[in-house]
């Protein structure tokens, strides 16, 4: 491996320490996890820092009514019942959404989970005159259901969800919208007296229904959880005595931490300190991601990525295959969104591939050459949720893209200030002039994977349509798929969407996540699902 891609100078394990605490005692099952993110991930309820956010605050704190089966690693990850037991879409009015609440379930505070606290769920991220709206949880709640209006409770446990279309992604949407305790919240608001002071005064001391509760929060230094010993779901009651979650964005930083046992677990380890991990007996766990690192393109009226033998030229030129050795071959090979396995492939006539001499001759039919290379601005982050290794992986592709004329200059951001401005749109001030964004992304539905980035309706700063585009063919292709129920014909019509997404490149497509994570071999019950998400409850330590 040429010096220059080296990820972490080896001596730097050496010589990185942490201030973190000793080691656990022999027998306490304490589980410390070192995060990519830079802060505590939100834990209000709905949480920042990206799914690394759902991941470590979300899903172990809080429920949502339908939820991601964690549980297998290998095969694809479904949406199977969470809070909500079942649910159908109304024949006569399929705006309209009947769910069946899961009885018995209450928050960590003893209160009950019930349908009016379903709607009060629902109207602090989308009813501005709700007492308890709070506008710092929209960004990362509404961009990611769009279509959701409003909630209506029917008795105790049936709730009824009203969206502004039809729109069959709805229940997988849901996932992300988590339960926190009405009751909690108000205590806290009679305490305080306004609301922005009590969603501040929760998140200090949150109140789920999840498996796990917080028990200590220090912002940016870390956050503690125990279990939730009266969780409603027997097989995720955790047998965890504790689990200690600390922000470590530095890759260099969390290596070490592992390595000197000050950690159990990390996220995106090093590729180059992986061989010495492995011979020190951790364990390395991967497995293909619907998750994607791309470059997310600009199609405002002075993007040099209007032309699209230009957007075909980038994705000819990146060598994935190398990159994939310099990452240690913790990376996919994309050939769009999704593969030819997939249902939504749709079989496009646009070939992702590495062939530098198509590409130049792409961008000499439109005007460009080693004398006049076409300048293009990509803004990305150190680190980050899903972000692998963004500086040395960008560094590789700006090399890479100057042999098909391409002058890369990369604009590197924090990762949460990243994040938002994905929201603002390529043409917001935030965007220091980029007209490419560096932002990855999950694809284990369609919206996520597809919808959000082509649709007319998503432009920022309802989703995360950055670089705007769109039009009426793929809006109507969108239409055909949101509007059909049944799982066959909506597969026949996201094939279709993903081939005229391939062909029409608004990506330059780089690499598929594989999710890897580093851990101390004492560390059991670990499932590395097929999904960007993964399962603490139900892990232990020796």
């Amino acid at each position: 491996m040429p010096r220059r891609f080296r990820l972490i100078p080896s001596l730097l394990l050496a010589t990185t320490a942490l201030s973190l605490p000793l080691a656990a005692a022999a027998d306490e099952r304490v589980l410390r996890i070192g995060m990519t993110a830079a802060d505590i991930p939100r834990t209000l309820g709905q949480p920042d820092q990206g799914f690394e956010g759902n991941r470590f605050t979300g899903i172990p704190i809080y429920d949502s009514l339908t939820q991601w089966d964690l549980s297998k690693e290998d095969e694809p990850s479904v949406v199977i019942p969470g809070l909500a037991t079942d649910w159908q879409v109304d024949e006569e009015d399929t705006t309209r959404w009947v769910f069946t609440l899961r009885e018995g379930v209450t928050f960590h505070d003893g209160s009950p989970f019930n349908a009016e606290a379903v709607v009060w769920n629902v109207q602090k991220v989308l009813d501005e005159e709700a007492e308890h709206y709070d506008a710092s949880q929209v960004g990362v709640t509404a961009s990611r259901m769009p279509t959701l209006r409003s909630a209506e409770a029917i008795d105790e446990y049936t709730v009824a969800l009203h969206t502004s279309e039809p729109d069959s992604f709805l229940p997988i949407n849901l996932t992300n919208l988590f339960m926190a305790s009405p009751l909690h919240w108000q205590a806290k608001f009679e305490e305080t007296g306004d609301a922005e002071s009590a969603w501040a005064a929760f998140a200090a001391d949150p109140s789920g229904s999840g498996p796990f509760r917080v028990t200590s929060f220090t912002p940016r230094e870390r956050l503690e959880l125990a279990p939730n010993e009266d969780y409603w779901d027997e097989d995720r009651t955790p047998e965890l005595d504790q689990v200690v979650l600390y922000p470590m964005p530095e890759a260099n930083a969390r290596t070490a931490a592992l390595l000197s046992g000050q950690v159990d677990w990390i996220e995106a380890p090093s590729p180059d300190a992986i061989p010495e991990m492995e011979a020190r007996g951790f364990v390395v766990y991967s497995n293909p991601q619907p998750h994607v690192w791309p470059w997310q393109l600009s199609f405002l009226d002075d993007s040099p990525w209007l032309d699209r033998r230009v957007r075909h030229a980038a994705n000819l030129c990146a060598n994935r295959e190398e990159l994939q050795i310099l990452l240690g071959g913790l990376m996919g090979i994309p050939v769009g969104t999704v593969g030819p396995d997939h249902p939504w492939w749709g079989n496009p006539e646009f070939e992702i591939r590495y062939d530098p001499d198509a590409a130049r001759a792409l961008m000499e039919e439109a005007g460009f050459s080693s004398d006049n290379p076409v300048r293009v601005k990509v803004q990305t982050s150190a680190s980050g949720s899903g972000q692998m290794q963004p500086i040395p992986m960008n560094e590789y592709l700006q090399q890479n893209l100057r042999e098909c004329y391409f002058d890369v200059e990369l604009d590197v951001i924090e990762w949460n200030t990243l994040f938002t401005n994905w929201r603002r749109g390529a043409d917001d001030p935030s965007a220091n002039g980029a007209n490419a964004i560096n932002v990855t992304f999950a694809a284990m539905d369609p919206f996520f994977a597809m919808v959000r980035f082509t649709s007319t309706g998503a432009f920022p700063p309802v989703s995360n349509n950055w670089g705007y585009f769109g039009d009426d063919e793929f809006d109507q292709l969108i239409a055909d798929a949101r509007t059909t129920f049944d799982e066959k014909g909506r597969n026949e019509a996201l094939a279709r969407l993903h081939k005229r997404i391939v062909e029409e490149a608004p990506f330059v497509w780089v690499a598929h996540d594989v999710g890897p994570r580093a851990m101390a071999p004492r560390v059991q019950g670990v499932v590395q699902p097929r999904s960007w998400f993964i399962d603490i409850a139900t892990m232990t330590v020796e």
